[in-house]
């Protein structure tokens, strides 16, 4: 009998301890767990957040670059105006000084207008218009020139009796002008009669060769 009672308390204290052992598992997992649910929020709280910086950061960025697009299409718009009177602040005050050089024009300089509109044959405007005896000066102004330039201004200035009718019994004279012209389109604006004016040591400087004796349209 007492063998029997000593394994029973054997086995009490084997259900105890399997008991407690099972009961700290299962508080060990449970804690486990709680640790995992809190580390899941601090996760989904940590990639809201990334969101929500992510979100503002875009936002930033448009912002940024509206404004960019702002400030750009203000500078365009100034450098346009800027281009626009180059006509009027750079070439107009050499105009004078260039007809009479080309023409040997020793008289007073009778009419000289920039920006002149022609409503007929059709609307053109004229950059400058210069009048000295006999010779009206043509002038075009183009930021960059290039060879379509010379031809359109070339096939302009041969109807340009059509748009100055009291001018009929004057000499035209056809200069195209630029801040910088390359060589070769001085050369072809000769092969068409056409001045070709550049920046220089007067402001604009007559760029064509020595000798080279424009058209008269």
């Amino acid at each position: 009998m007492l063998e029997v009672e000593e394994r029973v308390n054997h086995l009490d204290e084997l259900m105890a301890q399997l008991i407690q052992t099972v009961d700290r598992t299962s508080k060990e997992m449970q804690r486990s767990y709680e640790r995992s649910q809190r580390d899941m929020q601090d996760f989904r709280d940590e990639m809201h957040d990334f969101k929500e910086e992510m979100r503002q950061s875009h936002e930033r960025f448009e912002q940024e670059m509206r404004q960019s697009k702002r400030d750009l299409d203000k500078k365009w718009g100034e450098l346009s105006n800027k281009l626009g009177s180059m006509a009027e602040d750079l070439v107009a005050p050499s105009i004078p000084r260039i007809l009479k050089q080309l023409t040997g024009c020793t008289a007073e300089i009778e009419y000289s207008a920039v920006r002149v509109r022609k409503s007929k044959p059709q609307n053109q405007e004229f950059d400058v218009v210069v009048k000295c005896e006999n010779w009206i000066f043509i002038n075009e102004t183009k930021s960059t020139l290039r060879p379509e330039h010379l031809e359109k201004f070339h096939r302009l200035m041969q109807r340009i009796r059509d748009y100055f009718p009291e001018y009929q019994e004057n000499q035209f004279i056809g200069a195209i002008a630029s801040l910088y012209v390359d060589q070769s389109l001085v050369e072809y604006g000769e092969t068409l009669g056409l001045v070709v004016l550049g920046f220089g040591e007067e402001l604009m400087d007559v760029l064509n060769s020595t000798g080279f004796t424009p058209k008269s349209f």
